[in-house]
């Protein structure tokens, strides 16, 4: 399985990007006018024009209607398959994720994607920049609750283990409702058979995981993969000689961090029920 140090491009979401651009430059709109006229910033049309985001169905319509196409990009939207929604360096990982045997997660910012709550995961994506419209926020909190179905796969779901920064469930992402809200979602997690879940304590001063966030996977096939995402940009790395030091990180993390039922004391504490 390759891998690359440069953000790559859904097909789908190119050829979405190059029609809208093509129906724009028959009319008198820049990408600057048209932004203006939507109400949104001149990067947000570049970055659908250039493929790097999918064009959504009310602004396909809103174009269709504008540019006066007869309704092609709304046509050819539809056709666009639902996988296709994701990033084309993520849909791997999605895929693999779906059929893990086993999945270990460090993450540093934000309560990964399949712990997270509706309302969360929708101020998640409310914070992007640059700024998504709602339509988009939508689509995509749907799409990631939509992978949540892991969690409740049969026969079985994949053994999970969390370890997440005390200071992540301290930043009130939506507001402190949401994270409350959130909090509680993750102390009933915690009591799964299958779901492993340590706090990283802050007063902890150092610790292996300082590099950053990753996800270390088990396919179904056995295989040992490893996902690193960073600011546009993501790997999903196959060779044993790379997987294997992540491996050991995490397991160093572990040690570091806070034991499992100590780690629901804290998430207690956090939530003022201990």
């Amino acid at each position: 399985m390759a891998h690359t140090n440069k953000p790559l491009r859904n097909a789908s979401w190119v050829v979405m990007g190059t029609l809208a651009s093509h129906f724009r430059r028959r009319t008198e709109f820049t990408q600057a006018t048209l932004g203006e006229y939507l109400h949104a910033d001149t990067e947000t049309i570049a970055s659908m024009e250039q493929g790097r985001r999918l064009l959504q169905p009310r602004m396909a319509a809103t174009l269709d209607e504008l540019f006066e196409t007869g309704g092609a990009l709304s046509v050819a939207l539809a056709k666009v398959p639902k996988r296709e929604r994701y990033p084309a360096f993520a849909i791997d990982f999605i895929t693999h994720e779906r059929d893990a045997e086993s999945m270990f997660s460090y993450e540093n910012s934000v309560i990964p994607g399949l712990l997270q709550t509706p309302e969360y995961a929708a101020a998640v994506f409310g914070c992007l920049y640059p700024p998504l419209t709602p339509e988009e926020i939508e689509v995509q909190t749907a799409t990631r609750l939509a992978r949540q179905a892991v969690l409740e796969r049969k026969p079985w779901p994949p053994m999970m283990h969390y370890i997440l920064e005390q200071s992540v469930l301290e930043r009130p992402i939506g507001g402190e409702d949401v994270l409350r809200g959130q909090l509680r979602h993750l102390r009933e997690l915690a009591e799964l058979p299958y779901l492993g879940l340590q706090i990283m304590p802050t007063k902890q001063g150092s610790h292996a995981g300082l590099a950053g966030p990753m996800v270390l996977l088990e396919t179904d096939d056995h295989d040992q993969l490893a996902y690193i995402e960073g600011q546009r940009v993501s790997f999903l790395l196959d060779d044993p000689q790379e997987v294997h030091p992540l491996s050991l990180k995490y397991g160093m993390l572990r040690n570091q961090a806070l034991s499992m039922e100590d780690s629901k004391r804290l998430l207690d504490d956090l939530l003022g029920e201990s």
